[in-house]
């Protein structure tokens, strides 16, 4: 079993759901939570926990260098080091970020041992789900100061889902339609039923490359 899974998907695509609805297998090291690492909103109709645990990303605790990416190519170790600062435990890390969308075949040639969890919907789709979660107000992870206003917003979404899409055609991405799936085809324990979760009652497409 891998020591990460690496996880993707544009503002607004649900990703956090599919994150959280793995995070709870016994097989998953979650000690990258604290309360600080929380994020409630009610865009579904209930106040609910929907961002929890590290998130990677430019201007973010973690991740915050990732726009120098050339600052950490040439050595795996780097990586490392980086996507293990928030844990302390045992089992997989999960390692989510949005700009990995953006490295997809880089993360395939450093880590090829690594699964990658791809998770995709449509532009409109993300940029009005991320509106309703609370844009700019969301206060973790915070998007502010990396993506600046909600024009640079929707075109980063579109050259996220771009980019997904790109590689689960030149990986050929294994479709799952449930949390279930995704925990077996991942090799995790599968989490309890209260975290079940359908993709496609809830618009979202999830691959695995």
């Amino acid at each position: 079993m891998s020591k990460y899974i690496f996880m993707t998907g544009a503002p607004g695509s649900k990703w956090s759901s599919v994150c959280k609805n793995i995070y709870y297998s016994d097989s998953i090291d979650r000690s990258d939570y604290s309360d600080a690492r929380t994020y409630y909103h009610d865009a579904s109709g209930t106040l609910q926990l929907m961002h929890l645990g590290a998130y990677f990303d430019p201007y973010n605790e973690f991740g915050y260098y990732f726009t120098d990416w050339h600052l950490f190519m040439d050595r795996r170790e780097n990586f490392e080091t980086e996507f293990d600062k928030p844990f302390t435990g045992s089992g997989v890390r999960i390692i989510k970020s949005h700009y990995f969308a953006h490295k997809i075949d880089y993360l395939k040639t450093m880590f090829p041992e690594v699964p990658i969890v791809l998770v995709h919907r449509n532009n409109d789709s993300c940029l009005g789900w991320w509106v309703r979660c609370g844009f700019f107000t969301i206060t973790y992870p915070s998007y502010a100061k990396y993506y600046k206003d909600l024009k640079q917003m929707g075109k980063e979404i579109d050259r996220q889902n771009a980019d997904i899409l790109t590689a689960w055609d030149k990986y050929k991405a294994t479709q799952v339609n449930t949390n279930v799936e995704l925990a077996t085809h991942l090799g995790i324990q599968v989490p309890n039923e209260q975290y079940y979760q359908n993709y496609k009652d809830h618009d979202i497409t999830v691959g695995v490359i």
